[in-house]
């Protein structure tokens, strides 16, 4: 069995975030998507340079899990972009949490967001956000027992396919 590890992401990591972003997408959501569509989204969304800007950046924060050095998942944390009205300053969002599948079900996904709302309620957030796929059940019950409630709806673009997606908020006291 390997040794999983979670750390916070620096900017030397741009290229295995991209990578390991891209597997894991690929990996889950691929299937979904027509090979044009996937394939733009990935070129944008998981863009070297702008994952490096994003490590970068103070307000903004990720981590890479590994196996034994290997990176086989990651999150990604800062201000909150959701299309909301509620949406205010000093509002966070969780933005991506992937690990690849067969690294699921063990307890890390657990232990990988712990850090990334420590980090997140560190920051004294007024609220927290996170957008999840509308047919990804276990990810909303998951949120669910962590105190994050629907509050809306988007559209959510890969290519020129749009996904239905909920909003999840969690106030802070």
């Amino acid at each position: 069995m390997a040794e999983l590890t979670i750390r916070k992401a620096q900017a030397a990591d741009a290229r295995v975030l991209s990578r390991i972003g891209a597997e894991t997408f690929i990996e889950t959501f691929g299937h979904l998507y027509p090979e044009a569509d996937l394939t733009d989204y990935l070129a944008s969304a998981y863009d070297e340079h702008a994952a490096r800007t994003g490590l970068e950046d103070p307000r903004k924060a990720s981590w890479l899990v590994e196996a034994d050095g290997v990176a086989v998942g990651f999150a990604t944390a800062g201000p909150c972009d959701l299309p909301h009205a509620e949406v205010g300053p000093g509002a966070l969002e969780l933005k991506r949490i992937y690990l690849l599948k067969a690294h699921q079900n063990g307890g890390t996904g657990s232990a990988l967001f712990g850090e990334v709302m420590a980090w997140l309620m560190a920051q004294n957030p007024r609220d927290l956000w996170i957008g999840v796929w509308s047919e990804n059940t276990g990810a909303q019950r998951f949120y669910a027992r962590h105190g994050f409630e629907k509050v809306g709806e988007y559209g959510f673009r890969v290519g020129a396919t749009v996904d239905h997606e909920y909003i999840l908020r969690r106030s802070v006291p």
